[in-house]
């Protein structure tokens, strides 16, 4: 089918409940944007159905390829249909498509001044009882009006310039769900592109199933299941290898990850099992063991 629209809208969903996937089958209706789905499990199928019956594309390969195969997918999907960006959300994510509008003149404006941009997203808030995602600022850059250089985004609300991403490179499959976006970005910077945050432009994240608070550390960090928090230190730990990622992270994750794993174990009753799985992922992370995380549901 031929695009009506530059951009695709990509949404990666799993295990999406009855009013997430009710949420996307009436974001398709209202958006004129061609929109793919990629399922990694467990989306109705009279959901898919109704979403297929409105022009969106459903991709699936009947199991969890986890969340970067699943954004390299509708990347490769929305280039070959011939759009030129894509922009990319997952179940939970509120956007509008006004909100995708402003992020599309946001990003011309930056193109129109000769700066070379991978992504244009909005400021990452928290949703009640969530820990919004971190998006730090590029040192040494100068914002272009409302638009902010940030280290990294969230994937989520991002819209990814495409002939950018083809320079770039694709996610990291093999880093399966966290750590995924810092990385992509980290990598973007060092190719010559920028990653930028439209400062007018909210996207609330739930993150989690709420927050973890500790006033003694000063630090706080979203509630995770066991597995996610194994492979969130796991590909922290690995991407101190990568020559693209700043040392400046690397001495900062250093001394936050002890602090964020001692919280998470006080946060889990002190349980032995529990330090002995965040031991492991480390451990992994050390030794390049990615690919699909231990205990995934």
């Amino acid at each position: 089918m031929p695009l009506s629209h530059p951009v695709v809208v990509g949404v990666t969903v799993f295990q999406p409940d009855e009013a997430q996937s009710a949420a996307l089958c009436r974001r398709v209706e209202a958006d004129p944007r061609r929109t793919v789905v990629f399922d990694n499990g467990g989306l109705p199928e009279a959901a898919a159905a109704r979403l297929i019956g409105d022009g969106a594309l459903v991709l699936s390969e009947g199991r969890n390829i986890g969340v970067g195969g699943a954004l390299d997918a509708i990347v490769r999907t929305a280039s070959e249909a011939g759009a030129r960006q894509v922009l990319l959300l997952d179940q939970d994510a509120d956007f509008s498509a006004q909100q995708i509008s402003a992020l599309e003149a946001a990003l011309g404006r930056l193109q129109g001044s000769g700066v070379p941009v991978a992504l244009v997203g909005p400021r990452p808030e928290a949703a009640p009882g969530r820990k919004a995602p971190a998006s730090p600022r590029r040192p040494y850059r100068s914002d272009h009006g409302s638009l902010a250089p940030v280290e990294y985004l969230a994937t989520s609300g991002s819209l990814i310039d495409l002939e950018a991403y083809a320079v770039i490179g694709p996610f990291r499959s093999d880093f399966f769900i966290d750590g995924i976006d810092l990385e992509w970005c980290f990598r973007a910077w060092a190719a010559g592109y920028g990653c930028w945050m439209d400062t007018g432009t909210a996207l609330p994240h739930r993150v989690g199933a709420g927050v973890i608070r500790s006033e003694i550390l000063g630090i706080e960090m979203p509630r995770q299941p066991l597995f996610r928090m194994e492979v969130y230190l796991r590909n922290s730990v690995y991407a101190w290898r990568l020559s693209h990622v700043p040392r400046r992270w690397k001495l900062r994750q250093a001394a936050y990850l002890p602090l964020q794993i001692l919280l998470y174990w006080a946060d889990a009753g002190y349980r032995p099992n529990v330090l002995a799985r965040l031991a492991l992922g480390v451990l992994d992370g050390l030794r390049g063991r990615l690919g699909q995380p231990r205990g995934l549901p």
